[in-house]
């Protein structure tokens, strides 16, 4: 499994533009079989900035993912959102792998 981890820098006049922008993703993530973690909206500190994290069973489902979301249409009018409203001033993108507990308390190994 892998982990995407996005950190956005967004314009805090736009926060309701950006919260309409993730809960589309949410379901367009999950329609491409990732497992979406949610979005995190600015609260207490910083004002500007968002989080957001999902995952897929392999790297390589997540690159099949982005393949396919360029072609799909509701992702494009996704994408077009932010094109229209500049809300993200900028993102970046890492992965992860995550670790979890199994059913005997056991962590799992790398």
């Amino acid at each position: 499994m892998v982990t995407c981890y996005l950190r956005y820098v967004i314009d805090p006049h736009k926060l309701e533009a950006f919260e309409a922008y993730g809960k589309l993703w949410i379901r367009l993530v999950e329609k491409f079989g990732g497992k979406h973690h949610g979005y995190f909206m600015p609260s207490e500190g910083v004002s500007n900035v968002a989080l957001a994290m999902f995952s897929f069973p392999s790297l390589a489902a997540y690159e099949d993912y982005r393949k396919r979301s360029f072609a799909d249409p509701e992702c494009q009018a996704a994408f077009a959102m932010n094109e229209k409203e500049r809300f993200i001033i900028s993102y970046e993108r890492s992965f992860f792998r995550p670790v979890f507990e199994d059913d005997q308390g056991v962590k799992r190994a790398p």
